[in-house]
């Protein structure tokens, strides 16, 4: 047979779009082309598939005219993920291997000189996939790949280490069918630092709780060396565990940048880009559009750390992802859209010197210099942000004094439960009520009202600052177990939303 086919995938941002690879042997002039908008890495396949072939003991068509088709022709390609397909429809043409097996196949993997399969990013996405449009078909992976493409339940996926190993499983006639890839525990148990090593800082800690029971966002300020880094690197072991869906859409993200790490399994993810990061960097894009840091961080925590020597630009690119949850990343070609489902941390100092309010340190910063730093932050920035909690400098020897409080486990209880209570309630976590639903679950009792409309007339919030003051009030009534919004509730919401220190 002369023609063969083989089917596999190739990364579409978040998708797996499914391709076709076609080959085809005819006489003539010997050549190698490959046809189907493949990238460079795909381009070299030619001279990796040639050298698998001879060197694992196979035959390579060197008399024939080999024409390669990656269909459909308008999708990009990229990556060594097509060498294994492109060897097997080779093998396929050639009649070194049984053509009609392939049909109940896809496959990816990049091969070695050698023959030796290594692996791929977005393993995970493609067994989605598979899912997603119900295909009956068996995925063939290399063996660090399948072990995470088989985190999806309802798919088959088999293993090989070797070019030789498939060979062998697709031969007419074979008794030696590939190893079906074994899926890792459902659950690993939650590392990280402890809330405990945080002395001090009540107030802090309280917004913290709060923050993780709405997945509310939270602006530390505080002068150096307060522990605002030590509060915000503890949040994500007080988030509630993940459930199975929101672990395979963390891990699929991950997977796409070949970042995702078996041992990290339904762990929450915790974000920390350097301040020099740029737009791109955050949000993703590229030629071929890529996940950024708040993609990677779904589900998870995005830690911002020295908010104001973040590029301005870098933070508005950060305004609508926080509202929709979801990235839409537009090229003169094509479109990319990435979830953007996280929780936003971010710590500060408050003026250049960081000592504006230490009653230990005398601030040697100007008030131009102050609103010159503190301008950095544009308002519609910080008016997404839900809470904004001043982190004080505590005396050395008050600090000695100072017991230890709760650990991140016993606040992790009191924070699944309230969650639970939100669940229950209303089908989702509090920052995301919105219209009708915070009408009827966030709605405060008449004293409650009347003291919000009060303060946000005197400080002359905007309608999403009212709205956002209201759905902190509904986490801190959960903590409680109040199944109503009272004055103190909001009272306390309206507290942890005071903003920057003044000179």
């Amino acid at each position: 047979m002369s023609l063969a086919l083989v089917h596999s995938r190739s990364l579409d941002g978040m998708n797996a779009a499914a391709v076709s690879v076609e080959v085809h042997l005819a006489n003539g002039l010997p050549s190698f082309t490959l046809v189907g908008l493949a990238e460079t890495e795909v381009k070299e396949s030619r001279e990796r598939v040639r050298a698998a072939l001879l060197n694992s003991g196979l035959s390579f068509p060197h008399n024939k005219r080999i024409t390669v088709n990656l269909a459909p022709a308008e999708l990009p390609k990229e990556g060594g993920r097509f060498d294994l397909p492109i060897a097997l429809g080779l093998l396929a043409a050639n009649g070194q291997i049984d053509a009609s097996q392939l049909a109940n196949f896809e496959c990816a993997g990049e091969l070695s000189l050698g023959g030796e399969l290594r692996p791929i990013r977005g393993a995970l996405a493609m067994s989605l996939a598979l899912r997603r449009e119900h295909q009956q078909r068996s995925l063939i992976l290399p063996q660090d790949s399948a072990a995470e493409a088989a985190l999806v339940d309802d798919v088959q996926v088999l293993e090989a280490r070797h070019l030789l190993d498939v060979v062998a499983a697709l031969q007419t006639g074979s008794e030696q069918p590939l190893p079906r890839a074994q899926a890792l525990p459902r659950q690993v148990a939650p590392a990280g630092p402890d809330l405990r090593d945080v002395k001090g800082q009540a107030g802090a800690k309280r917004a913290l709780e709060i923050s993780a029971v709405g997945e509310h966002s939270l602006l530390l300020v505080g002068p150096p060396g307060t522990g605002k880094s030590m509060l915000a690197q503890r949040l994500a072991a007080l988030l509630p565990p993940m459930t199975n869906e929101q672990a395979l859409e963390s891990a699929a993200v991950l997977s796409l940048c070949g970042q995702f790490q078996t041992q990290a399994w339904a762990q929450r993810v915790m974000r920390s880009p350097h301040h020099t990061a740029s737009a791109i960097a955050l949000v993703g894009g590229g030629s071929s559009p890529r996940p950024g840091e708040i993609s990677l961080a779904l589900h998870g925590v995005l830690f911002l750390d020295e908010l104001p020597e973040f590029n301005r630009t870098a933070l508005e690119a950060l305004r609508e992802p926080l509202e929709t949850g979801r990235i839409l990343i537009s090229r003169a070609a094509r479109q990319s859209e990435f979830p953007a489902r996280f929780q936003l941390v971010a710590a500060m100092n408050p003026c250049p010197c960081g000592h504006l309010g230490n009653p230990l340190h005398t601030c040697r910063c100007s008030p131009e210099q102050i609103t010159r730093y503190q301008a950095r932050l544009s308002g519609p920035f910080l008016d997404r942000i839900d809470l904004s909690i001043e982190v004080p400098a505590v005396p050395p020897a008050e600090l000695a004094a100072l017991a230890c409080g709760d650990s991140s486990a016993v606040v992790a209880q009191r924070v699944a439960d309230a969650r639970q209570r939100a669940v229950d309630r209303q089908g989702c976590s509090n920052t995301r009520l919105t219209g009708a639903l915070l009408e009827q679950h966030a709605q405060p009792d008449a004293k409650g009202l009347a003291f919000l409309q009060k303060v946000t007339e005197r400080l002359g919030w905007s309608a999403r600052s009212y709205h956002r003051v209201l759905r902190v009030a509904r986490s801190i009534a959960d903590l409680e177990a109040s199944p109503d919004i009272h004055q103190r509730h909001i009272a306390e919401a309206v507290q942890m939303r005071r903003g920057l220190y003044r000179a």
